[in-house]
């Protein structure tokens, strides 16, 4: 039988990524084997409580991000990180795609400073790789409080396919991944 000390640990991770609008960045984590949760949400700025609304006036200072729940032992930060670049730009400057504003722009908050180790190695890695002729503008900065977006962006790409579709190609975001990588994303 295990201990209460043993009991009491919390065997997961926290991970928050900020690529822009948040109904495309929470597919392709929440499917991933060892992920527990993907949750939309505010994270980075200086507004207590913000809300959807608050964030879109890109006053706030918060970026849409989503925050995932993992267990290391079955899935490695290393592994989101390279899921992360995948479904961003990782070289564009206060936005993703269509969407405009220091609310939408990327960014990889740490939660320790073995995530920030691994983050920046990782932004090296894909700057030296050659896959990108611009700059990899992408901050990373210490996870800050993270609010969680209201239920109706919660899995918004389950609860509304068809919108979530249009949108993710409309915004440019679909082309861009398949172009770039090869993939549809949202894996």
């Amino acid at each position: 039988m295990a201990s209460a000390d043993e009991v009491s640990k919390n065997p997961f991770e926290k991970a928050t990524f900020a690529g822009g609008c948040f109904w495309c960045m929470t597919p392709p984590f929440r499917q991933l084997k060892g992920v527990q949760s993907v949750k939309a949400g505010y994270t980075g700025g200086h507004t207590v409580n913000p809300t959807y609304e608050d964030v879109c006036t890109g006053t706030t200072g918060h970026a849409e991000s989503v925050q995932i729940v993992y267990d290391p032992k079955q899935i490695s930060y290393d592994e989101l990180l390279e899921v992360f670049w995948r479904n961003i730009d990782p070289t564009q400057q206060d936005g993703q795609f269509a969407d405009h504003g220091s609310q939408y722009r990327t960014a990889i908050f740490y939660h320790s400073e073995e995530q920030k180790r691994l983050a920046q190695a990782s932004k090296e890695k894909l700057q030296k790789s050659g896959k990108f002729n611009q700059p990899i503008m992408t901050e990373i900065t210490p996870a800050s409080t993270f609010y969680v977006a209201e239920d109706y962006h919660q899995d918004y790409s389950l609860k509304n396919p068809a919108h979530y579709k249009l949108y993710k190609m409309g915004s440019g975001r679909a082309d861009y991944i398949k172009k770039t990588w090869g993939t549809e994303g949202d894996h």
